[in-house]
């Protein structure tokens, strides 16, 4: 069985990546976040835990999603689940060492505003679910990273607004994304994508597809999926969170900012706004 993960962060389009792969690989069970599946979904106290280096905690889940996307007895199991750079991307070859990638990448200012909006949307219908507490009793949300990981201390910003949050968020993630690819030599074996553009582009997904050696269904590619929106809240960026953007980019050490000199980076118009 070929494993298939994602390399992104929330609001990048990855459950229409999810769609897309159903709709265009053959003999392959498709999720994106994995819920009622007694498959854990790797959010809430998982990133927790990878933030404080519990790993036992994280290790016992994923022996459970192991087991379970083994009952699957498919050819293909994909998840495109975020979670996977937030709290288990540096122990997963323990348990996937086989495993493809699809590596999304989204404009930075635009995830930023999108993950802003949906935070904010989840706290304003109350939703049950959508908070956790650490050990130290404090409260997080369950699908973001803590702001307690070492890149937020470095930004030293005296009050960081939301929107600030998610911009640290997308650098580490991205940062994430890198490290992974090159400690466990997985180029080779992940395909990068820009979203939206390249997820709407026929022959970038059969390229993707047969890139990672796996197999596509007969006839046209399919390009449609679902579009995970915010009800009520549209992605508008505006000179305020462009004044904040600059003002995290500012402050962040040199080393979280070097990837986005090279590739797959540097092809991107809106990497000018990572550099100094």
């Amino acid at each position: 069985m070929t494993t298939l993960f994602s390399l992104a962060t929330g609001r990048s389009g990855t459950r229409f990546l999810s769609h897309l792969l159903r709709r265009n690989l053959k003999n392959a069970v498709c999720r994106h976040e994995p819920y009622f599946d007694r498959n854990p979904t790797m959010f809430g106290r998982p990133i927790y835990d990878h933030t404080r280096g519990q790993w036992e905690p994280i290790r016992k889940l994923l022996r459970r999603k192991q087991r379970r996307i083994e009952s699957f007895r498919c050819e293909v199991y994909v998840e495109t689940s975020h979670a996977f750079l937030k709290s288990y991307y540096d122990l997963a070859e323990e348990f996937f060492p086989n495993s493809k990638f699809v590596h999304l990448v989204r404009h930075p200012l635009k995830t930023a505003r999108s993950e802003t909006n949906r935070e904010l949307w989840i706290d304003q219908i109350h939703w049950p679910w959508g908070h956790y507490r650490g050990d130290d009793g404090r409260r997080f949300y369950r699908w973001s990273l803590t702001g307690l990981e070492p890149i937020y201390e470095t930004v030293s910003l005296p009050a960081m607004t939301l929107f600030q949050h998610y911009v640290v968020q997308w650098i580490e993630i991205e940062n994430r994304a890198l490290w992974f690819l090159k400690t466990f030599d997985k180029f080779d074996d992940c395909v990068t994508l820009h979203s939206p553009h390249d997820l709407n582009d026929a022959a970038r997904v059969e390229e993707m597809i047969r890139t990672l050696g796996l197999e596509p269904t007969d006839g046209p590619m399919q390009i449609a999926g679902k579009q995970n929106r915010t009800p009520g809240a549209r992605t508008v960026v505006t000179s305020r969170e462009e004044d904040e953007f600059r003002e995290v980019v500012e402050r962040l050490p040199e080393e979280y900012l070097e990837i986005f000199r090279h590739p797959p980076y540097a092809q991107y118009e809106w990497v000018q706004w990572l550099r100094r």
